[in-house]
């Protein structure tokens, strides 16, 4: 099992940048493809991007393609989500999962541990 706490979210103007940090704690962590999704007000939780365990591979979500770049710091225990040229429609509650794979994954039924969310709020 990984815990998982995020930080980073908060209000910024349409265009602007944020980091997201997931501090991760226990055994698997070296070993997890990690994730970012988000659930935007009133929607679903989406995907957002997801990196293998050594950082070898990402996968994105197409509307952030170019925008966004996912990390690890696997001395740190720690995931990142470097969000560039932010729009309205990224606003959502951005969660941290930690998946039962090595490789990224899109698929959340593979995404065991949760963070307890960050809230990422885009101003027109």
């Amino acid at each position: 099992q990984v815990q998982l706490v995020e930080s980073g979210g908060g209000l910024v103007q349409t265009g602007g940048s944020l980091r997201l940090s997931c501090a991760a704690s226990g055994r698997t962590f070296s070993s997890s493809a990690m994730g970012w999704f988000r659930q935007p007000p009133g929607k679903e939780r989406e995907f957002v991007a997801s990196i293998g365990w050594s950082g070898g591979n990402t996968v994105y979500l197409d509307s952030v393609k170019g925008r966004f770049t996912i990390s690890r710091d696997i001395a740190q225990n720690t995931v990142y989500l470097q969000m560039n040229s932010l729009k309205p429609e990224d606003t959502a509650v951005y969660y941290c999962a930690a998946s039962d794979l090595r490789s990224a994954t899109v698929a959340v039924g593979h995404y065991r541990s949760w963070g307890q969310g960050t809230q990422v709020t885009v101003s027109s």
